[in-house]
């Protein structure tokens, strides 16, 4: 099993998450970017880390695979090449009432294993702590994983905006979720976690704390 942590953003993480940023969207955010997101007041900065992953895995693996070539178990040349990675970054922005999402990126040989998921959990529900009435976004039409992800947790959407993409020209949808105060959001955000987690342990995921918190109550993992 590899550990996965969940935590703010600091500085000593910048590098990696400039080199997440490139490798995910092509450098969207350079490093004084970052820097200015870390020292606004108005915007929420998450990370993933994994400790002692093996250094890239391939894509190709399946569950089972996945999971022995992460194991503690191994030679010691294996385990010479493990190291800490930042494996997911997360950001949004508070704008009055709104939550807005600026950046949910996955390392592309960890994608579609539940990360993105749980990263998207820890935003609304930090979103839902700081008292934020609704949460919006945009995406590619061409992003299936990624709506199908977002509809998970009820968004619909909106709206949007021609030509917004510069790489492909594409237009992006604005996605909109709201009532995040409600218990009906409370109970989304709890069936979402409880399904990644299960999704995260068959691909060898542990993560470091065993209870997160949802409102008033705590979800125990498993």
């Amino acid at each position: 099993m590899t550990f996965l942590e969940l935590k703010p953003l600091t500085k000593t993480q910048l590098n990696a998450a400039v080199e997440l940023d490139r490798l995910c969207f092509g450098g969207l955010w350079t490093r004084s970017g970052y820097e200015r997101e870390l020292d606004s007041s108005n915007s929420k900065l998450l990370i993933l880390e994994a400790r002692g992953v093996v250094d890239q895995p391939s894509k190709s693996l399946q569950p089972q695979e996945f999971l022995a070539e992460n194991s503690a178990g191994g030679d010691w040349k294996t385990v010479s090449t493990r190291q800490n990675l930042l494996v997911g970054l997360g950001c949004f922005w508070s704008i009055l009432e709104e939550a807005h999402i600026t950046i949910l990126a996955v390392h592309p040989n960890y994608q579609r294993q539940g990360l993105g998921q749980l990263l998207l959990y820890a935003l609304l529900r930090d979103a839902k702590r700081h008292q934020l009435e609704w949460a919006t976004l945009e995406v590619k039409p061409s992003n299936q994983a990624a709506l199908s992800l977002y509809q998970k947790f009820g968004f619909t959407e909106a709206g949007r905006r021609r030509r917004y993409y510069k790489d492909t020209g594409e237009d992006a949808l604005i996605l909109w979720r709201s009532g995040l105060p409600s218990q009906e959001f409370e109970e989304t955000l709890a069936n979402c976690y409880r399904q990644v987690v299960p999704r995260l342990a068959q691909w060898g995921w542990q993560l470091e704390n065993e209870e997160w918190e949802i409102g008033n109550r705590k979800l125990g993992i498993g």
